[in-house]
Formats: structure tokens, C-alpha cells, sequence
């Protein structure tokens, strides 16, 4: 990969941030967008603007079969079964929230339980949470290991015969870790248990397909993977759900949906695998250097890691490292990462986090150690 030529492709490596070139690791939180997809609802709007599946004018049947054509390129992308699997969402949160609605009012009966872990982002905890009330059912957690992992026992030994739904994450926002989703899934399936997948980070950093997942339903959201804002994606499988038309009411946000067509051939143009090899190479690196840093403790060590490298400096508030960072124009993020419960647990109120993207290089991961090293002499550390 030629990191060089690949950030050219995105405008906003031109501008300077505090006076300085951009170093931006807060791609897990939201990634910047390459100039086609920018140029595409651009395009759209001033070329081909139509509602779709309503009229029957040039402009609007044109519209329509782009906004499809958008629908095919996912299912190819993640090798779904059917074009009709694939759900245009406000976004991954809206996703699974329309699963713990729909899904989870017809299958939940008092006293059921749906299982998720400790690495869940809000996203994946809060819509079920208030089927607790609604359904009187039961959250259960499936524990994390010391290194912020999560065996497959650890997800075994909870599952019991009022197991309805398992609801987890791809890829954990914090820790990095990539669960075991193909298996899990298999257990899951042998016990007659559905399997609801948090793919927000699994999208842009993993090879997506659903026929060797096996997963009942996948959310993506969009602008985690080079896409527009306001998008996201639900697949689930024809069987669960009268898919896509009776999740799709009223005015869809047609403009991104036709973008993220050209986010997806983004993806395809440099490759997933290329992607995968390169992404695997910063996360070691990094490793390598802020593990040499003194003060700094790494967030997990999964056995499988990708993404993201969070961390705490001893002495320090996550929230001041980000700040004293930025003004270097190092971009990352701080807060507890709509993770909550995996903070919790860890006893820490926040944590810093620099998170990957196609267009971040080892350049970038010594401009994050210099200023983690200036953190530490602001506050006169060791």
C-alpha cells in the first residue's frame, strides 16, 4: 500500500490543524472520506437529485436504480444471499435498535435472556436494556479475561436454556479484540439462539462475509468505513424479517446511500486483504513503541488485536493527553468510548484512544509517542 497516494485521495490531509499537518487517529470514532465519495453527493445533488422508488420520470427512475445499484454492491461486499437481506439504516445504532424492536418483541418471552459481554458499546447494551422493563427478560454478561479477551467458554458457560438472543460485538472499540464470531455463532446455532453482531468496527478492518459468519443479523455503520454520516447498514437474514421495503419508510438519505457505493469500491480498489496486512503491521508497532514508553499502559492485550490501541498514562487525564496532543495535530479520542461497563470493570473512569485508518502510516504512531512523551514532561513524569 502506498500510504502517500492514498491520502491524497483525501482533502482533508491538505489543511493544517494547529498549524500543523494532520495526524488523525480517531478513525474508530468517525473516518475522514476520500474526494470521490465528497464528489459523488455532490454530483448527485447538483446533477441527478430525485426521490427514489416514487416517480416515474427519467431523473427519478435514474435515482432509484443508483440507490439500488448501492444495495447490490453491500450484499456483494459482504456476501450476503439476497440483495433484499441488505437494510439502509440512520446509522449502526439505529440498526440494532430496529432488531431489539421488532425481532426481539416477537421471540422474547418473560424471563428470556439475551447475552451480550462486557465490550459492548451502548449501542449493543441500551436497546436491550429496555426490553428488561417492556418484556421482563434478563441481560446477562459474558465475562472478559485479563487480557480483554473474550474466550468462546466464557460466552458457553452462560448460555442456558432461556437463551434467546446473543447480541456482540465484531471488534471491540476499546480493546481491539476480534471475537470469535464464526464460532460463537455455531454454538449459538446448535442451541437454537439468535445472533445479533455489533459490526461497526468489524466493517473497516475485517473481511466481511456473512455466508461464513453464518450470523443472524450484522449493523455497519457507514461512516466508520470512508462513507457519509447518517448511514448505516442492517443485514439480516430473509427468514427473521419482511426485508428491505418495510424498514425503509418515507425519504431515505438517498444522496448517502448512492456515496457509499463509491466508499465501498474505495475499499475494493486498494483491497480488504492489503488493508488487513497493513492495519495488522501499525497495531504491532505501535504496540512495540507506547509498551517501551514508561507510564503508559495499553488497554488489553486480545490475542487477535485490530484498530485500535487505547491507553492511560499514569498521572494523567485521558481527556488532557487528547487536548495536549492536539495541539500538535495529533487527533485521537478520549472518554470512556460509549463503553461504560468495560471501564467500569477495567476501574478507570476514561482512556485514551488512537485508532487506524488506510491512510495512517508509522510516521503517524511516533508523532502520537513524541507528544505521549510531551504529556509526560508537561506533568513531569518519568
Amino acid at each position: 500500500m502506498n500510504i502517500d497516494n492514498i491520502k491524497k485521495e483525501f482533502p482533508i490531509f491538505d489543511e493544517k490543524i494547529q498549524n500543523n499537518d494532520l495526524v488523525y487517529l480517531d478513525s474508530a470514532n468517525s473516518s475522514q472520506k476520500p474526494k470521490v465519495v465528497l464528489d459523488r453527493i455532490n454530483d448527485f445533488y447538483s446533477k441527478q437529485f430525485s426521490n427514489v422508488g416514487r416517480s416515474l420520470h427519467y431523473l427519478a427512475v435514474a435515482a432509484t436504480n443508483l440507490y439500488e445499484n448501492t444495495r447490490s454492491s453491500v450484499q456483494k461486499y459482504i456476501n450476503a444471499k439476497d440483495k433484499n437481506e441488505i437494510v439502509f439504516t440512520k446509522g449502526a445504532t439505529e440498526a440494532l435498535n430496529l432488531v431489539a424492536n421488532t425481532l426481539g418483541q416477537s421471540i422474547l418471552e418473560p424471563n428470556d435472556e439475551v447475552l451480550i459481554t462486557e465490550l459492548e458499546h451502548h449501542s449493543n447494551y441500551v436497546p436491550w436494556h429496555f426490553l428488561r422493563k417492556s418484556k421482563n427478560i434478563k441481560i446477562k454478561f459474558a465475562e472478559i479475561n485479563e487480557d480483554g479477551d473474550l474466550p468462546i467458554e466464557n460466552i458457553e458457560k452462560e448460555i442456558t436454556e432461556k437463551t434467546k438472543v446473543i447480541a456482540i460485538t465484531h471488534l471491540s472499540n476499546v480493546t481491539g479484540a476480534v471475537l470469535p464470531i464464526k464460532e460463537i455463532t455455531q454454538l449459538a446455532h446448535s442451541k437454537g439462539i439468535v445472533v445479533v453482531v455489533d459490526g461497526c468496527q468489524g466493517g473497516p478492518h475485517l473481511k466481511l462475509d456473512m455466508q461464513d459468519l453464518d450470523c443472524d443479523f450484522y449493523a455497519i455503520s457507514c461512516h466508520k468505513m470512508y462513507g457519509p454520516t447518517g448511514l448505516g447498514v442492517l443485514y439480516g437474514k430473509k427468514k427473521w424479517l419482511e426485508l428491505p421495503n418495510k424498514y425503509e419508510a418515507g425519504t431515505m438519505a438517498t444522496a448517502q446511500v448512492i456515496a457509499f457505493d463509491q466508499s465501498i469500491k474505495f475499499l475494493e480498489s486498494i483491497g480488504i486483504e492489503k488493508i488487513i496486512k497493513h492495519e495488522k503491521e501499525l497495531i504491532e508497532y505501535g504496540q512495540e513503541i507506547l509498551q517501551k514508553n514508561n507510564s503508559v499502559k495499553l488497554i488489553g492485550n486480545p490475542k487477535k488485536r485490530s484498530g485500535v490501541l487505547s491507553f492511560t498514562i499514569k498521572g494523567v487525564h485521558p481527556h488532557d493527553i487528547a487536548t495536549i496532543l492536539d495541539e500538535t495535530g495529533v487527533a485521537i479520542r478520549a472518554g470512556h468510548h460509549c463503553c461504560q461497563i468495560l471501564h467500569d470493570k477495567l476501574g478507570i473512569p476514561a482512556s485514551a484512544r488512537a485508532s487506524l485508518g488506510v491512510y495512517n502510516s508509522k510516521d503517524d504512531l511516533d508523532k502520537l509517542n513524541e507528544g505521549i512523551s510531551n504529556c509526560k514532561k508537561i506533568f513531569d513524569l518519568k
